[in-house]
């Protein structure tokens, strides 16, 4: 099995499982942030339901960290006072990014899951591990059963060939392969990423990479956890850890080899991320530009050119 299927099928009691296959998968960490959250109490409270499990449950304010906004802050008091009531633990305002925060509290680790009110949840593909945004009710139900029905994704492996040159960074990385795949042609599946430069790549790295699984249109982006990954997600969690990975016969749908070498630094315009453009293919646009521009004014000034009212 691949990496998507083995952390499904080892959360669902299930010998082997495969694309298109539905699953009951318990969930290590039932999340829910400042946005979002108020309406997860009050599904619970409305509903008479009951939090499976308060060691695993959490809640993480990030929207509005410094509850400047009246409305948001009465939010994170409805959710505070429910938090206290019920022995659950709140990574405030004074936290930070609550995906993060499962990443360095140790309370998502390789192979783990994880859901939670935050769209991009899937950024704990970074550590090798299956996180998922929700829709308040779909997360209140993991409040209370502590599990969550997935139907299992296709996937695809996506091995990264040549060199990457110096100057070009992760978030290039992410927007180099947005420019090549788009917003839709991975759309609804589990990617895994391979190659020598992948296995470089630090957590930072990593993290800036996963967290645009989104504006790819995927499930998830996988990274295998290298030793570093590792130990870090060791540390935090405070216990050893096993390395999750596709076994040598795991099934793709697809598999694309793409050579970094090629890749350069990348901007998104405004509007959509995924129309990206060659930095410096956009500072000869505005260059060129701004010499039309220049050279309009002197001629205005001139007289070279007249504008009649």
């Amino acid at each position: 099995m691949n990496i998507i299927e083995k952390i499904i099928a080892a959360h669902s009691n299930k010998d082997k499982v495969a694309p298109g296959d539905i699953a009951d998968i318990s969930i290590d960490a039932r999340v829910a942030r400042d946005f979002g959250g108020p309406n997860v109490v009050k599904n619970l409270e409305e509903y008479g339901l009951d939090v499976d499990d308060t060691s695993k449950t959490f809640f993480t304010f990030d929207t509005n960290p410094t509850g400047s906004d009246q409305k948001y802050a009465v939010n994170q008091q409805i959710v505070r006072t429910y938090a206290r009531k019920h022995g659950i633990k709140v990574f405030d305002i004074d936290n930070g990014i609550g995906t993060h925060t499962l990443i360095s509290e140790g309370l998502a680790w390789p192979g783990s899951t994880a859901v939670t009110t935050d769209s991009h949840a899937n950024i704990l593909g970074a550590i090798g591990a299956f996180g998922q945004g929700m829709g308040d009710k779909d997360i209140s139900a993991a409040f209370n059963k502590g599990k969550v029905w997935f139907k299992v994704p296709p996937s695809v492996k996506i091995t990264i060939t040549g060199s990457r040159p110096d100057n070009v960074s992760a978030k290039d990385i992410v927007l180099n392969l947005l420019h090549h795949f788009g917003a839709n042609s991975l759309l609804g599946m589990a990617v895994e990423f391979y190659g020598n430069e992948v296995e470089k790549l630090t957590l930072d790295e990593r993290i800036t990479i996963a967290s645009m699984g989104t504006e790819m249109g995927v499930i998830i982006l996988l990274f295998p956890p290298n030793n570093d990954v590792m130990k870090y997600c060791e540390k935090s969690a405070g216990r050893k850890l096993d390395k999750i990975e596709a076994d040598s016969d795991a099934v793709y749908s697809k598999h694309h080899e793409i050579d970094i070498s090629t890749f350069v630094p990348m901007v998104s315009r405004p509007g959509k991320p995924h129309d990206t453009v060659d930095i410096k293919t956009q500072k000869k646009l505005i260059d060129n530009i701004n010499i039309q521009k220049k050279g309009l004014i002197q001629k205005l000034l001139t007289g070279e050119i007249r504008v009649q009212i």
